[in-house]
């Protein structure tokens, strides 16, 4: 199973940026789609972004696209969530997750990725 730890979040002023990395090991993630959740105080854990295992297929939920960018080196077994033009709507406990090996469907569903990191906060203050 492969072992994911995030980092890059903190603070940022509203129209700010952040990038989180998501460090793998245990397996190299070229087997895995990759997914960045986020779940804000209260809410439902939410899709973000995903990328397919080779990166030639991203997914994005609608209240980020433009804004965010997904992307990964298999090489350094990283993925990256590039995050721009950052709103308070966006704080969150931020989620990198795995899907199950060899698929490559860059899924938007939770139950479809069966390993995940501990969270990276990000604040977005107005």
């Amino acid at each position: 199973q492969v072992q994911l730890v995030e980092s890059g979040g903190g603070l940022v002023q509203a129209g700010g940026s952040l990038r989180l990395s998501c460090a793998a090991s245990g397996r190299t993630i070229n087997l895995h789609v990759m997914g960045w959740f986020r779940q804000a105080s209260g809410k439902e854990r939410e899709f973000v972004a995903a990328i397919s295992r080779f990166g030639t297929s991203t997914n994005y939920a609608d209240s980020v696209k433009g804004r965010f960018t997904i992307s990964r080196d298999n090489g350094k077994n990283t993925v990256y969530l590039q995050m721009k033009s950052l709103k308070p709507e966006d704080t969150a406990l931020y989620y990198c997750a795995a899907r199950g090996a060899i698929l490559n469907s860059p899924s938007s569903s939770i139950t479809d990725y069966g390993s995940w990191g501990q969270g990276t906060q990000v604040t977005v203050s107005s």
